[in-house]
């Protein structure tokens, strides 16, 4: 009975996998099933409403700037999640009892108390702004028509991009993610490529919003793929 409840669950996550456009996460690059690529950056925020009028103007020169020297789609995604509070409510919980002051244990545990209260009762949200960079061969322009189609003329092989061919496909995403860095950073903004860790939690919470609060993922190395 075990055996068939096990089986069936494994079914079910097979089936789920197959309605995923990635195939894998390696090396900060989520690469997809039709073998293009995606690195994703996450980018900070400005209050554009307390500038004055010139850093408004020059904030908005600057990114129409960066617009037109782009020759490659980008897509912008903003997320708001119920703010994660529970690392740093347990850093505050081993901080109380490593306290050898009384008064300040006592402190730091009404402290500890009033944050998970307030987050409660308020639902604090916390909001998250990427850039995704895609790479598809087709769109690479210093390439001829040719060398660009030969690329993508075998789907089987594209699945799992491996040594040499994933190398040069990755080459020329990290020179779009430069460009993009500092594109973005001339308006003022900071910019972090997400590493493979990040990229593997991120798109853990976006498919499993019921549950990616309740359940952290291991670090890189712990973790278990289904193949």
């Amino acid at each position: 009975m075990k055996n068939k409840q096990a089986a069936k669950k494994k079914s079910k996550m097979v089936a789920t996998q197959q309605h995923l456009t990635i195939a894998e996460i390696k090396q900060d690059t989520v690469i997809l099933k039709d073998g293009t690529l995606r690195a994703v950056l996450l980018v900070s925020s400005i209050n554009f409403a307390l500038k004055n009028e010139d850093e408004q103007n020059a904030i908005i020169s600057s990114y129409v700037s960066f617009l037109n020297s782009l020759d490659h789609p980008l897509q912008v995604v903003m997320q708001s999640r119920k703010l994660q509070i529970k690392p740093y409510l347990d850093r505050l919980l081993k901080q109380e009892r490593e306290q050898v002051n009384e008064l300040l244990r006592t402190q730091i545990a009404d402290y500890r108390s009033f944050v998970s209260q307030l987050v409660e009762l308020g639902e604090i949200m916390s909001k998250q702004f990427y850039v995704v960079v895609p790479y598809d061969p087709l769109s690479n322009k210093n390439k001829s028509f040719w060398s660009r189609m030969s690329e993508v003329l075998n789907p089987g092989a594209t699945v799992k991009l491996k040594g040499e061919h994933f190398t040069k496909r990755k080459y020329d995403l990290d020179q779009r993610v430069r460009q993009i860095e500092s594109g973005l950073g001339s308006i003022g903004l900071t910019v972090a490529r997400l590493d493979t860790q990040s990229l593997i939690e991120l798109y853990f919470s976006t498919y499993n919003t019921d549950i990616a609060l309740s359940e952290e993922l291991p670090p890189l190395n712990q973790l278990q793929v289904e193949v």
